[in-house]
C-alpha cells in the first residue's frame, strides 16, 4: 500500500506549522545563500593558498570546497529520500575517508565550486515551494538521531556557513604564515 504524501495533522501541530513557514523561509534563504557565501570565501585564492593546510589534520580551501561539493550531493539523496520515503534511515558518510580516497588534494577547485552552486539550486528549487507538512517528514540519520526535513535543512545550513568561514579562517592563516616566512 502506498503512503500518501499528505496526511492529516492534529490542531496543535497546524500551530506551531503556522509560526515555523516563515522560519523556514528564512532557513530556506539562508541555506540557498550558502553556496554564494563559499563562492566569495574561495575568490581570489590560487596556487598554494588554495593547498595550504597549518598542520595535516586540517583542511587546505581545496579540500574544503571538495567536502562541501560531496556534501551537497548526499544532501540532495538525503533531502529526497526524506521526501520520498517513510521514516528513512540515511546512512553517515566518512568525511575524512571521501577526502583521502576520492583524492581531494588533485581535485580542481572550479568543478567543486560549480557542483556545489548547480545542486545546491536543483535542491533548492525542490525545496522552496513544499507544503508546510512536509517539513515534519523525518529520517534518521546514523550519526545525528531522527531529524525532520526542516532541521536537516538547517543543519546543511550551517554545514555550509561554518565550512566558508573555515576557508576565509584558512586563507588568512595562510597569508600569516607567509608573512612571517612559514
Amino acid at each position: 500500500m502506498e503512503e500518501s504524501p499528505s496526511f492529516l495533522l492534529d490542531h496543535d501541530t497546524l500551530i506551531i506549522m503556522a509560526g515555523t513557514m516563515s522560519e523556514t523561509a528564512g532557513l530556506l534563504e539562508r541555506y540557498r545563500r550558502g553556496a554564494v557565501l563559499v563562492a566569495v570565501a574561495v575568490t581570489g585564492a590560487a596556487g598554494s593558498e588554495l593547498d595550504y593546510a597549518p598542520d595535516p589534520e586540517r583542511w587546505s580551501v581545496r579540500q574544503i570546497l571538495c567536502h562541501l561539493a560531496d556534501a551537497e550531493l548526499v544532501a540532495a539523496v538525503r533531502f529526497r529520500q526524506v521526501l520520498a520515503e517513510h521514516e528513512p534511515l540515511l546512512s553517515a558518510v566518512d568525511g575524512q575517508a571521501w577526502a583521502r580516497n576520492l583524492d581531494y588534494t588533485r581535485r580542481r577547485i572550479s568543478q567543486a565550486l560549480e557542483t556545489l552552486r548547480r545542486t545546491r539550486t536543483e535542491n533548492y528549487e525542490l525545496l522552496k515551494d513544499l507544503p508546510a507538512a512536509a517539513w515534519l517528514r523525518a529520517g534518521t540519520l546514523s550519526e545525528w538521531g531522527r531529524l525532520t526535513l526542516a532541521g536537516l535543512l538547517e543543519r546543511e545550513a550551517r554545514h555550509t556557513e561554518d565550512h566558508a568561514r573555515q576557508i576565509r579562517e584558512r586563507r588568512a592563516e595562510f597569508k600569516q604564515a607567509r608573512a612571517s616566512g612559514g
